[in-house]
């Protein structure tokens, strides 16, 4: 590795060993958020002379001049072994959440000196799965391209020898970013800082047919806890749902770091006496919870959670512009909002997101007729000044999930 003259107080450092480089932006890259944690996505690179080619052929398709020979490309994967499926907005849900993973992707590789010199992005990953398209996907099969991945996008990079901004800053924000399910304090939100949030980077991130939308007043605030208050139990009652929500709980923290995706108990309520994590861990099966919903006990968790919302400065909406994006829209919409997280983090400010009541699509229209928003949101979430820290959920190693073609 070469490190470049700091340029200010920040240390920027190259790495012309795109091998190294993409290890590095993997390791940071699996940072980025997802539903429930389950990291839906893989990394490969398209190494190998066919691999190589096909890429080209991909990016020809696209428009794109014949890359040079001096790029790089890897292929961003949905990985559908590992996707969410009891509800038809996980799908969405996954892609936006690979699109994420690019977003820090990309950043970390140009904090190295690997500039994005073009993509491609598909807009039906069902139709690139590897045994329904011919040629160039197809190609892939004997270099190791896996039936269950479904392509995202294939991204070309090249050496310029000069970082875009500071790794070591790119990767202490990527850590830093987590969702807060804590309390949040009453203070208000600057107008300064909820406008450098509407600001998207470049790259994906701008290019993403995405609005963002503030619910500050009184009301809209109060008319959304009062949604959650009445809707969330939802999920809860649901049983197909709640089955797959609660395969990601994990029974400890311990559980839950060598299992490297899902969520503990702590990461969910905090800090819990063993009783009463005894308790939930009880309570929150799917059987029990199949015998509480007769007595009300989705309803009470809901209006449990309204109320530990409410006394929040802000909520955060972001919706697509259309209501039916493809998957080339998510991916850009997962790059927002991974821009917008990292913006917020910057900022001192936590988010929780509140999507319970945007899986069921039913509750979800719903929802944006209450709040006026148009096209087809997919996130919502609190946004405010945390009133303690929270614990970081855990993440699979990136060579779980980084593979060579």
């Amino acid at each position: 590795m070469a490190t470049a003259e700091p340029t200010s107080p920040r240390t920027l450092v190259t790495c012309s060993d795109f091998s190294h480089a993409l290890r590095t932006a993997a390791d940071t890259a699996r940072l980025a958020p997802s539903s429930h944690n389950c990291q839906p996505w893989a990394l490969a690179r398209l190494s190998s002379p066919d691999a190589r080619a096909s890429a080209a052929r991909l990016l020809a398709a696209s428009g794109d001049s014949r890359p040079r020979e001096d790029s790089e490309f890897v292929a961003v994967v949905l990985d559908r072994t590992r996707q969410l499926d009891s509800l038809a907005s996980h799908d969405l849900e996954m892609q936006v959440s690979c699109g994420a993973f690019t977003h820090l992707l990309i950043g970390s590789l140009a904090c190295q000196g690997w500039w994005l010199e073009r993509s491609v992005l598909t807009d039906e990953p069902d139709s690139w799965a590897y045994r329904s398209v011919p040629a160039p996907v197809r190609a892939l099969g004997p270099a190791g391209w896996r039936p269950g991945w479904s392509l995202l996008a294939v991204l070309e990079v090249r050496y310029a020898g000069m970082p875009q901004g500071s790794l070591t800053e790119w990767q202490d924000l990527a850590a830093a970013r987590r969702t807060n399910r804590g309390p949040y304090t009453d203070r208000a939100i600057s107008a300064e800082a909820l406008r450098r949030l509407l600001d998207a980077a470049p790259g994906l991130s701008a290019q993403a047919p995405v609005g963002v939308r503030h619910l500050t007043s009184r009301a809209d605030r109060d008319r959304f806890v009062d949604f959650v208050s009445r809707h969330a139990g939802r999920d809860f009652s649901d049983r197909a749902a709640w089955r797959e929500t609660h395969s990601y709980v994990r029974p400890t923290r311990a559980d839950a770091e060598r299992r490297g995706d899902g969520f503990s108990l702590s990461q969910l309520f905090g800090r819990l006496h063993p009783l009463r994590a005894l308790m939930l861990r009880t309570a929150l099966r799917p059987g029990t919870m199949r015998l509480l919903r007769h007595v009300g006990y989705p309803r009470l968790l809901a209006a449990r959670m309204a109320a530990a919302i409410r006394p929040t400065p802000a909520y955060v909406a972001m919706g697509f512009t259309g209501t039916s994006p493809g998957a080339a829209d998510a991916l850009r919409g997962g790059a927002r909002l991974a821009d917008y997280w990292l913006t917020a983090t910057r900022e001192g400010l936590s988010l929780h997101p509140i999507s319970i009541v945007l899986q069921h699509d039913d509750l979800r229209r719903r929802l944006q007729a209450d709040l006026a928003l148009p096209g087809r949101t997919f996130f919502i979430s609190r946004l405010g000044h945390a009133g303690s820290e929270f614990p970081p959920a855990p993440r699979r190693a990136a060579n779980a999930f980084t593979f060579t073609l």
